[in-house]
This record gives structure tokens, sequence and C-alpha cells, in this order.
């Protein structure tokens, strides 16, 4: 009786330390730049950021998790040297005060990472709120629609597919490598029919991220594009 009491209790523990697992939020890698922002709210220099005068149509995703934040429009041009937003995509952030209750911080809602500030009042937009957000505290994922892709008409070409975690990861890598004429993120596998990034991002679609990449066989080989991917993720980590 005492053993099968003892076996309930470690399957009981179990199951909730499964499902605290599966909830929580893959976290990519920061650079120590990104750290500083994002895990030990810093700032970046004002008018630096890659964000501050982009106007692409999309989505801003949190950089340490991927979760969705901010609609490109719902951007604006404060004049503040920082990517400045009236709105958020629903429940993705979060609002507390400053330490020194000073400011109210914004954090992603998933992670927790820092986004920056906001503020309200300043009469900016009919919303009157202006979400002060660090760019490195964001990645970019172009509308579909705005999004070139990579073309395969063209003779002497050949495409190729890689998964290995954070498609902007994978990318950044294979379109360096001399001879890829283009390349394409997107998802693969999976049982949704055309998965959004909010779809993905819920980790219920089965889809992993991908890279779709054409190169020039006259000037590089699959081997080589191959060779590049394994070398800059280890297949043996989790989501890496």
């Amino acid at each position: 009786m005492k053993m099968r009491r003892i076996m309930i209790l470690v399957m009981l523990l179990a199951a909730v330390s499964t499902r605290g697992w599966a909830q929580t939020p893959r976290l990519n890698m920061l650079t120590p730049e990104e750290e500083r922002v994002i895990v030990g709210k810093g700032t970046e220099r004002p008018f630096s950021g890659k964000y501050y005068r982009f106007d692409g149509k999309g989505t801003y995703t949190c950089k340490r998790c991927g979760a969705a934040l901010y609609r490109s429009d719902s951007k604006f041009d404060a004049g503040c040297g920082w990517p400045s937003f009236d709105d958020t995509v629903s429940g993705a952030v979060k609002q507390q005060p400053d330490a020194d209750g000073q400011r109210v911080e914004i954090t992603c809602a998933q992670c927790g990472g820092h986004l920056g500030h906001v503020f309200s009042g300043e009469g900016f937009t009919l919303k009157n709120t202006r979400h002060c957000v660090n760019s490195v505290s964001m990645n970019f994922v172009p509308d579909a629609d705005a999004t070139p892709k990579a073309s395969t008409d063209t003779p002497g070409t050949e495409r190729a597919i890689f998964a290995g975690g954070c498609f902007w990861g994978v990318e950044y890598y294979l379109r360096r490598v001399p001879g890829v004429i283009g390349t394409q993120v997107g998802y693969v596998g999976g049982q949704k029919e055309n998965p959004s990034y909010q779809d993905v991002c819920r980790g219920d679609t089965g889809h992993a991220e991908a890279v779709e990449v054409v190169f020039d066989l006259t000037k590089t080989s699959f081997e080589q594009v191959a060779r590049v991917f394994f070398e800059t993720h280890d297949p043996t980590q989790v989501n890496r």
C-alpha cells in the first residue's frame, strides 16, 4: 500500500512538471547587447535602432521568445529616437511601474523580456498612447505579400529547404554563402494549411520554422550549403 502511494505521488509530480514545461516559452539565444537591454532592462542609444525609421508592413515580434507584439499599422514617428507604437497585439504586452516609480515599463507578456516604456497624454495619435520600444528587443516578420520570394526559374539553380530552430538565425548565415542567390523564410510539416506566424507561435500546429534557399550550381553546391547549415547550429539541442 505504501509503495502504491509513492508511485501515485511520483506520477502526479511528473504530470505537473510536464505541464509546466510545455507552457514554458522557447527562448532564443541573445547577444551581449540584447541581454543587456532585454534581461538587464537597459536602453539602446536613441536614433541608433534599426527599426526607428523602418516602415515595412508586417509584425514586430519579441527577440527573446518570438511572440507577436505590434503590427506595423500601429507604428508612428514620434521623433523620440526609438520605434513608437500606439497599440499592441491583444494581450501581448504587460505594463508595470519601474522600480523607482517614475515611468511605466512594458514587457513581453509571454517571456517577461524588457521592451521599453509606455507614455500617455502626449497627443501624437488619436489613441494618445506611445509605446517607446528598443529596436534590439524586437524582430520583424514581413507580411506574406510583402516578402520577396526566391526564384527557382533561373537555369542552373537548385532549391533546398533547411530547418534548424529560429528561421531568422538560419537565414542570416545561409544567405551569406557565396553562390546563394535568394532565401525565403516559412514553415514545413504541421497540420494547418497556410499557417500564420501567430499560429505557429502558439506551438500547436506541428510546423517547424524553415528557410528555402536557391543557389547557383556554378558557384556552390548542396553539400557546401548544407555544411554551413550544420556548422552554425547544434542539431542535438532542442530548438537550436
